[in-house]
């Protein structure tokens, strides 16, 4: 029988589209300060385990309107961006000329990187790996560019409570004290999720189609073995949770403390060997 997922496999281009057709109204709500998971959690949570950087070329893939971009270049990296949004970049670059940070944008694709062999001293991806079918292919593209011994620091939906099937159970209260989770082994690849920022008013997200976006779910196994098989150095695992303060100034993100939406890695690329020593 077939899986009801199982539906036609999409390439980066195709995914493309859609993020290209979400853009204009996820830049204007996430700069409203809607992306409420992106700015009290993710975002924050990721910047807390992020080695200094100060100093250091890097590379944001996937870097949307860069806002995340912009939070890791104020650290003192001298950062390049890519995105295959060409309307993403567009809002991107018009921010650089606002407030210029030395940030150089650039419209492409993750699987084909537009940079030289160890170009970089670290790269970030902040969820949007996770949105690109041929992750292979981006991981090895991450790894070209890195320098020996750089870092890749990526951020995904958590595998283990993002998949397929996953209801939040909530009490009389409306508080949630269970996360159910089912299809975690099902090919999801290519389904289509629609939704938009919960917190923005009701005549706010009236203006505004919601967002299309294509998922590809992979266990987590999967995830580790990739990286692994890349030639990656697993470093560092991260499950951000939000603080009682945090839940009470914005109690949407109670549910991340019963179960973390997000997962966090980072992963090394190997020094040059020589013997058994490293240079």
């Amino acid at each position: 029988m077939q899986s009801p997922f199982a539906l036609k496999i999409m390439d980066h281009l195709t995914v493309g589209e859609y993020w290209n057709k979400n853009a204009e109204a996820w830049t204007k709500l996430a700069r409203a300060g809607y992306d409420v998971y992106r700015d009290q959690l993710n975002t924050p949570a990721f910047l807390a385990s992020l080695p200094p950087v100060a100093g250091l070329r890097g590379l944001d893939i996937g870097c949307g309107e860069g806002h995340n971009t912009r939070q890791i270049a104020r650290l003192g990296a001298s950062m390049a961006a890519l995105d295959i949004s060409e309307v993403f970049i567009r809002h991107a670059r018009a921010e650089e000329t606002r407030a210029p940070l030395g940030i150089t944008y650039h419209q492409g694709s993750a699987i084909k990187l537009p940079f030289v062999e160890t170009e970089f001293d670290f790269a970030t991806a902040f969820m949007s790996v996770m949105d690109i079918p041929e992750t292979e292919r981006v991981l090895a593209e991450t790894y070209r560019v890195l320098r020996p011994g750089g870092f890749l620091q990526f951020s995904l939906l958590h595998p283990c409570f993002n998949p397929p099937h996953r209801k939040n159970c909530r009490d009389e209260a409306n508080v949630t004290y269970a996360i159910e989770v089912g299809d975690y082994f099902i090919d999801a690849r290519g389904r289509i999720d629609e939704w938009t920022f919960g917190v923005a008013p009701q005549a706010v997200r009236g203006q505004m189609q919601k967002f299309r976006i294509p998922r590809f779910h992979r266990p987590i196994s999967q995830w580790f073995n990739l990286l692994v098989a890349t030639g990656f150095t697993i470093e560092r695992v991260e499950e951000p949770t939000p603080s009682d303060e945090t839940v009470r100034h914005w109690p949407v993100l109670q549910e991340a403390q019963i179960a973390p939406n997000f997962l966090h890695l980072r992963v090394r690329k190997p020094l040059v060997m020589s013997g058994n020593a490293e240079i």
